[in-house]
C-alpha cells in the first residue's frame, strides 16, 4: 500500500468510517434479534456502501475491493434471497473486523501481515460461499478483484445479450470544488473501479486565459463514456460525496428506455411518497403512474389515491411516510452537526478555566478597595464567564449509552466462546459524562464486564441445577448521584465466595493468618495485586492481572470503586465517577488559615454552632445527634494537621455520598465558589481525603475535598465508635 498524505480531509474521512463501523455492529445486532428489519437492513448496507464510496474517492482500493464483496451480500439480505441467521452474522462481524484493519493499515500506510491476509482470503471465501447459497448469482455487477485490490471493472456482457447503449456523463465542478477539499480526480478514479470508463475528455471554459486561472479555483468540467453495463444509480454514487459541488449530467448515447428505472434500492430523504413505495417493493411503476395521473385531478394527497384504490393499504402507506420522516430528520440533524477536533475542544475548556481564574482575581480586588460600580460590574463579568464555561462543557459532554452498547459484542462473543447464555440490559444510557472521563472508562468496564461472564454467571446446566433461569442476566447501569456519575454492573451469578477470598489471600501472604476481617474488607481483597480466585488460567482470566488496575485507573479520575455481593444470588461492582474533570461549582470553606473547596452538589446544608467538643487525641471523628439520628463528623483541623487560630463559631457542612451522610467541621464558609481542577503533583496523588487543587483569586492554593473518602472515613468511625461509646458533639 503506498504512503498516503494524511490531509483534512481523509483524516474526516477515518473519523466517520469507525462511526460507520460502529453503526455497522449494532446493526448486525439488532438484526440477530429482528433479522427481517427492513430499516436496520437498509441501514447496514447504507453504511457499508458509504465507506466504500468514500474510500474510492480517497484511491484506498484495499478497501474498496474487500467492502464490494461485503456490499454484494447485504444485497442479497436485502433483496430477500437470503436470511440473517448466526453464521452469517458472525461472518459480517469478521469482515467489519477486517475493514476495520484495513483503514487502521490505510490511515498508517501499513502492509496486511500474513496473518491478517490468510483471514481475509477466509473471509472472502465464506463471503463468496454465501452468496453463492443463496438462490440468485451476481449478474453484472462490478467485482474489484478477490484479494481484496480494487481494479477497473471490464465489460461483462454475456454470450447471446445485446449490449446496451454506453453512457455519457457530463460534470462540470463548481469554482469551490479544491476549497472544499476534494478532487475531481478522485472521482474518475472511484468511477473507474464500479464502472468500464472508455474516454474521459477535459472541458474548460470557453475564452479562459492563462492570466484569469486561479490555482485555487476549479475551472474543469468532464466528458465521460462509461460502458452501458452499469446501471445508473452506480454511476450516480461514484458522485455522490460530490452532488454538492458539480452539476452532473447521465444519459446514454442510445437511448434504452427500462422497464422499470434502476437504483440500487436505497431510500432516501429525496423521495417523494411513491417513488419510496416503488423502492420497497409495495408498488409497480404502472399502478404509480395511474395514480399520479389520478392526483392530477383530484388534487387529493397521493397516499388517499392509492388506499381509496384498494392498491396499497393505509398500514404501508404510514410506514412509508414515517420512513420518509426519518430520513429527512436524519439528514437535517447530520447537517446541523459539525465536528469539532478533541484537541481544540481542550484547548477551549482550558482557555475558559483561566478566564475563570482571573475573573476571580479581579472580582477580589474589587472586594478589597470596595468600589460598588467595580464590584457589580466583575458580577456580571463572572455570570456570562459562568454561562461560557457551562457551554463549553456541556460540548464535551457525552452519553454512556454509546459506551454501553459497544458492550452487547463483547457479551455475544465471549458467550459464546464459553457456552453461556446470558441476557443484557443497559440502563440510564441517557446520562451524560465529561468525554475525557468516558474515553478512560471503557477498558476498566470490559476487565467487568469480562470478570462478570467468566466468574459469575453459571453455565446453563449449573443455573438450572440451582433453580435458576438457564440464560443469566447482567445489567449495566448509569445515574446521576449528588455532582456524581454511578455506573452499577449486576450479574445474577454465583457471588463470591468469602471462604475462598481467604484461604487465597492467606496463601499469597496479603492476609496474616486467623485475622478478622469486616465483609467489606474481604470483599476489597479483589483488588489486590495479583489476587486471582480462578482455579485455572482461560483467555479471559485467571492471571491476577486486572482488578488492581481497575481501581487504580478509576481512582485516577478522582473515582471510586466498591464491590457487593450475596453468595448464589450474584455481585455488583460500583463506580463513582466526577461528572468532569475540568471545572466544578464548589463550596469554599477556611479551616485555620487554610482554604478549602467541596464540590457544590455534595452540599447539603450547613449548621452553626456554639461550642463543639474536640475528639480525643488521635482521632478526627466523632458523632453528633441531628434530628433524631446521629451524624458521624469529622475534623479537619485533626485529620489534615491544620494551623491557625480557630474561631468562636463553628460549622458543620453536612455532605452526602453514596448514600450516606456526614459532617465536616470547619471554621467558617466563604460561598460558593467557581472551581478550575489542577491535578496533584506526584508527591501528592496517595493523600486520603484529597481530590486536586485550585487557584484561588488571590493566588492562594486551596484543596478540594474527596468527599466519598471523608464520607467512608466519618463512617468507619462511627462503626468504632458505636453510638453509645462515641463521643457526642454539642450543637
Amino acid at each position: 500500500m503506498s504512503e498516503i498524505n494524511l490531509d483534512a480531509a481523509l483524516v474526516i474521512f477515518f473519523e466517520e468510517a469507525r462511526d460507520m463501523l460502529a453503526q455497522i455492529e449494532q446493526c448486525v445486532l439488532e438484526l440477530e434479534q429482528k433479522p427481517n428489519d427492513v430499516e436496520e437492513l437498509n441501514a447496514l448496507f447504507r453504511c457499508a456502501h458509504t465507506i466504500k464510496g468514500s474510500a474510492g474517492l480517497f484511491g484506498l482500493t484495499a478497501v474498496v475491493g474487500f467492502t464490494h464483496h461485503v456490499e454484494t451480500l447485504l444485497d442479497e439480505l436485502r433483496n430477500g434471497a437470503m436470511q440473517l441467521d448466526l453464521a452469517l452474522s458472525s461472518l459480517l462481524f469478521g469482515c467489519r473486523d477486517h475493514i476495520a484493519v484495513l483503514l487502521e493499515l490505510a490511515r498508517t500506510g501499513g502492509e496486511l501481515d500474513p496473518a491478517d491476509r490468510e483471514r481475509e482470503q477466509s473471509l472472502l471465501g465464506q463471503l463468496r460461499a454465501a452468496v453463492s447459497a443463496g438462490d440468485r448469482a451476481p449478474e453484472g455487477n462490478p467485482d474489484p478483484a478477490d484479494a481484496g485490490c480494487g481494479v477497473p471493472v471490464q465489460a461483462e456482457a454475456a454470450a447471446g445479450r445485446e449490449r446496451p447503449g454506453d453512457w455519457q456523463i457530463l460534470a462540470q465542478f463548481r469554482a469551490d470544488t479544491f476549497r472544499d477539499g476534494f478532487d475531481p480526480l478522485s472521482v474518475i478514479a472511484y468511477l473507474s473501479t464500479v464502472a468500464r470508463v472508455d474516454r474521459v475528455v477535459p472541458l474548460l471554459p470557453a475564452g479562459l486565459s492563462f492570466e484569469a486561472c486561479d490555482p485555487e479555483t476549479c475551472h474543469l468540467g468532464f466528458d465521460i463514456r462509461v460502458g452501458g453495463e452499469a446501471s445508473q444509480a452506480t454511476l450516480e454514487s461514484a458522485f455522490e460525496l460530490v452532488r454538492e459541488d458539480c452539476e452532473l449530467t447521465i444519459r446514454r448515447d442510445e437511448p434504452v428506455p427500462p422497464a422499470v428505472p434502476a437504483d440500487d434500492g436505497l431510500p432516501t430523504a429525496d423521495d417523494r411518497l411513491g417513488d419510496l413505495l416503488v423502492r420497497q417493493g409495495n408498488l409497480t411503476r404502472d399502478v404509480l403512474g395511474d395514480a399520479l395521473r389520478a392526483q392530477t385531478v383530484s388534487q387529493a394527497p397521493l397516499g388517499e389515491i392509492l388506499v381509496s384504490a384498494n392498491v396499497a393499504s393505509s398500514l404501508v402507506v404510514e410506514a412509508a411516510l414515517s420512513t420518509q420522516s426519518k430520513l429527512r430528520e436524519a439528514r437535517v440533524e447530520e447537517r446541523s452537526m459539525v465536528r469539532i477536533p478533541a484537541e481544540k475542544l481542550d484547548q477551549l475548556i482550558n482557555l475558559v478555566g483561566e478566564l475563570v481564574i482571573a475573573g476571580a482575581g479581579v472580582h477580589s480586588l474589587a472586594q478589597t478597595h470596595k468600589v460598588p460600580a467595580l464590584i457589580k460590574s466583575t458580577m456580571k463579568v463572572n455570570s456570562l464567564v459562568e454561562e461560557v464555561r457551562n457551554g463549553a462543557l456541556s460540548m464535551r459532554m457525552v452519553q454512556i449509552g454509546e459506551t454501553f452498547s459497544r458492550f452487547r459484542r463483547v457479551v455475544r462473543d465471549v458467550c459464546g466462546d464459553l457456552g453461556k447464555q446470558v441476557e443484557l440490559e443497559l440502563l440510564g444510557t441517557e446520562s451524560e459524562l465529561d468525554k475525557s472521563v468516558v474515553d478512560k472508562i471503557v477498558d476498566p468496564l470490559m476487565h467487568i464486564v469480562r470478570n462478570a461472564l467468566d466468574h459469575g454467571i453459571e453455565r446453563p446446566e449449573e443455573r438450572i441445577a440451582a433453580g435458576k433461569p438457564p440464560a443469566g442476566r447482567l445489567v449495566m447501569s448509569a445515574y446521576h448521584d449528588s455532582g456524581q456519575v454511578v455506573i452499577q454492573i449486576t450479574d445474577d451469578g454465583r457471588g463470591l465466595a468469602r471462604e475462598r477470598i481467604m484461604a487465597k489471600a492467606i496463601e499469597r501472604g496479603i492476609v496474616a493468618p486467623g485475622a478478622a476481617l469486616a465483609d467489606k474488607e474481604i470483599l476489597a481483597l479483589i483488588f489486590a495485586p495479583g489476587f486471582s480466585t480462578a482455579e485455572s488460567v482461560t483467555s479471559l482470566s485467571g492471571r491476577g492481572v486486572g482488578m488492581d488496575v481497575v481501581k487504580r485507573n478509576i481512582e485516577s479520575l478522582r473515582g471510586s470503586v466498591e464491590l457487593q455481593s450475596e453468595p448464589g444470588k450474584g455481585t455488583t461492582v460500583e463506580i463513582r465517577l466526577p461528572l468532569t474533570l475540568a471545572i466544578i461549582d464548589g463550596f469554599l470553606v477556611r479551616v485555620g488559615r487554610s482554604h478549602l473547596v467541596l464540590p457544590l452538589d455534595v452540599v447539603a446544608e450547613c449548621i452553626n454552632t456554639n461550642a463543639l467538643q474536640a475528639p480525643p487525641e488521635g482521632t478526627c471523628t466523632a458523632v453528633m445527634p441531628l434530628r433524631g439520628t446521629v451524624l458521624p463528623v469529622i475534623f479537619l483541623r485533626h485529620l489534615f494537621n491544620l494551623r491557625g487560630p480557630q474561631g468562636a463559631r463553628q460549622s458543620i457542612v453536612v455532605v452526602r455520598s453514596g448514600g450516606r451522610q456526614a459532617g465536616i467541621v470547619v471554621d467558617a464558609l466563604a460561598g460558593e465558589y467557581q472551581t478550575v481542577i489542577k491535578p496533584l503533583g506526584r508527591m501528592f496523588r496517595q493523600l486520603k481525603g484529597i481530590s486536586g487543587s485550585t487557584i484561588l483569586g488571590s493566588g492562594e492554593v486551596a484543596l478540594i475535598l474527596d468527599i466519598a473518602a471523608l464520607v467512608a472515613l466519618a463512617a468507619d468511625g462511627e462503626d468504632r465508635a458505636g453510638s453509645a461509646a462515641g463521643h457526642p458533639v454539642a450543637a
